[in-house]
């Protein structure tokens, strides 16, 4: 492991009456590819402990609701599964994680916690760390990135302004922290005495008593999990990859779907490019198709981890984008509107528009929508919202709500680029100024959108039939 993946967050005192190495599972939701992981089992090996990993299952987190809470407990169960074949300790509890901590400090030697980078995150951590320091001031913490392909601060010490600022450093150097070798096998199995009995988990049990918004129902395509990321992965690779320079296309199935399980560590960024580099070396991918792919996975998903870290108004219309953004939408606030819609009408999809009605049922129904439909989508709110904050705020909701890896910092690097962050100015027009402006006589140009749209009209007539039934 990159010695850089590790930061000391409390310095401790070893102490022999201790039973195992604790990991705060919180962002790394997963067994394979996880050096937060990999480290407490070689810090358990050294010093002949067991390792205990723990998760903490808030049902007030950060605007999630059943969607997310699905999905999570999805992947959050083969976690389990797996690190029991690995003779690991799993432990969760519903709780906050301040508070699900503290009965699991007394036996822990050491404890590591996970990189997160967006502000709930760190608060999170802070108040555990907190807790941790009243209880056992002299307890060894570390805080592991493993999500990253290189940790933010190696990259950069500062706000980035674009993709073309970042990409000639993190291209140099990112190759040397592809550093993940295979899991380590645990020297000590994991004892089950009575203070950790094996806990049951059922998925659907412990979905139904949590106290969270139901009003939007997980996913009938997408599940959570490793297993199932392989699954996406494998298609993609199958029908995808090869073609993936001209993926902009709605109507062509040629997207890896990624986004959501990277989003809750349930697959590794860099286990993606290890099986990448595998197939480019095996001559099975095109350098064309891996390069376009690479430029998302590195450099855009970096530029978004860089934005959240360096501006802690990534969240807030006042704070999330350029001075000359703010300028040229303070010159066209006043401009009158064609179109106004609710923020109802536009979830139901309601609106003349038929590409935003069918981007907004993909949305509305599966929890993902294609990348290229989701700036049209945004920039469309723009249009339609009497003032650039509203519609903001509109976005915002919706991304957050109904996408699967909504509340990402890809999300909000996305949503803040449709109001010229990581973008540059264009010749000025009404109501969006200087901004990008996107239209519908764009898409039926470059794609075959019709067929996007009977798509989701299929997918529409699907689900009602479903639900019916």
């Amino acid at each position: 492991m990159h010695k850089e993946r590790l930061e000391v967050l409390q310095q401790g005192v070893k102490k022999s009456n201790k039973k195992y190495v604790l990991y705060w599972m919180q962002q790394s939701q997963r067994v394979h590819y996880n050096h937060a992981l990999n480290h407490a089992i070689h810090v358990a090996n050294l010093y002949d402990l067991e390792v205990l990993v723990c998760f903490f299952i808030d049902d007030v987190f950060y605007n999630a609701n059943e969607r997310h809470f699905s999905f999570l407990l999805e992947g959050l169960s083969e976690v389990k599964n797996t690190l029991e074949t690995f003779k690991i300790g799993f432990h969760y509890a519903q709780s906050t994680a301040k508070e699900g901590i503290k009965p699991l400090i007394e036996d822990a030697f050491y404890v590591v916690f996970d990189k997160g980078y967006q502000k709930y995150q760190l608060e999170i951590r802070d108040h555990v760390k907190q807790v941790i320091n009243h209880q056992a001031p002299d307890l060894m913490i570390v805080e592991i990135d493993s999500d990253m392909v290189m940790p933010i601060k190696s990259i950069s010490n500062k706000l980035e302004y674009g993709a073309y600022t970042i990409r000639p450093k993190l291209m140099k150097l990112y190759p040397s922290y592809l550093d993940y070798k295979r899991i380590y096998e645990v020297n000590k199995p994991f004892s089950y005495t009575d203070v950790y009995k094996k806990q049951p988990f059922e998925i659907e049990s412990i979905l139904q008593s949590l106290s969270i918004d139901r009003s939007i129902k997980r996913s009938p395509i997408y599940k959570g999990g490793y297993v199932e990321a392989q699954k996406w992965w494998f298609r993609f690779m199958t029908n995808g990859m090869n073609r993936y320079h001209e993926s902009n296309d709605p109507s062509e199935n040629r997207t890896s779907k990624m986004s959501m399980y990277l989003h809750f560590g349930q697959i590794s960024v860099l286990e993606l490019i290890d099986k990448l580099n595998m197939l480019l070396n095996e001559g099975k991918i095109d350098q064309t198709p891996y390069d376009a792919y690479i430029e998302q996975l590195v450099v855009r998903r970096t530029l978004a981890f860089n934005y959240v870290t360096f501006n802690q108004g990534y969240d807030s219309f006042e704070q999330m984008t350029e001075p000359w953004a703010y300028e040229t939408m303070k010159n066209h606030e006043q401009d009158p509107r064609e179109f106004l819609y609710t923020k109802e009408q536009l979830q139901l999809g309601l609106t003349h528009d038929p590409y935003f009605n069918a981007a907004m049922a993909e949305m509305r129904i599966t929890g993902y929508m294609h990348n290229y439909m989701r700036m049209y989508w945004a920039k469309k709110i723009i249009e339609w919202k009497p003032t650039y904050k509203e519609a903001y705020q509109t976005i915002l909701e919706l991304n957050n709500s109904y996408f699967i890896d909504g509340r990402d910092p890809n999300s909000y690097a996305g949503v803040a680029w449709c109001f010229g962050k990581h973008d540059r100015a264009w010749t000025e027009r009404f109501v969006f100024g200087k901004l990008r402006y996107m239209n519908a006589s764009g898409l039926t140009r470059k794609f075959n959108i019709e067929n996007y749209v009977i798509q989701m009209n299929e997918l529409m007539n699907q689900y009602e039939t479903s639900k019916a039934g």
